[in-house]
């Protein structure tokens, strides 16, 4: 008897204990994902990290005034791997442009959809 209540207990504990990660996690609440934004900068900072890589860009407004931003990506470096993604893929000073779902909030935040490099060519960072 004592067995079986500890190991109640126990399982109890560990799954209590495990949700609470999987519950802070986001996921793509906190953008539009019906709608997309574009913007042309320059990236200051790439993080080929989990669990979503970021990638922080100065991008200009209609005024032309520099404006900080971030995009997420859906996945890691796991994700991104597979579809072609390296820790180099962007460097400090690449000029982009960015598609992404913007965050709900209006911050200059948004969930990256594709870049843009000059020549034409563009990269998703999500699985087909």
């Amino acid at each position: 008897m004592k067995h079986a209540l500890f190991a109640f207990l126990a399982t109890i504990f560990f799954v209590s204990t495990g949700a609470g990660p999987s519950y802070a996690h986001h996921g793509a609440s906190m953008f539009d994902m019906n709608a997309l934004v574009t913007r042309a900068g320059t990236v200051t900072d790439f993080q080929f990290i989990n669990p979503h890589g970021m990638i922080y860009f100065n991008a200009k407004d209609e005024k032309g005034t520099v404006e900080k931003w971030s995009a997420e990506t859906r996945g890691g470096p796991n994700v991104l791997t597979k579809v072609g993604w390296t820790k180099d893929t962007l460097k400090e000073g690449d000029q982009i442009t960015f598609v992404g779902h913007p965050a709900k909030d209006g911050s200059n935040s948004m969930r990256l959809a594709k870049v843009i490099f000059p020549d034409g060519r563009e990269l998703s960072p999500d699985l087909p």
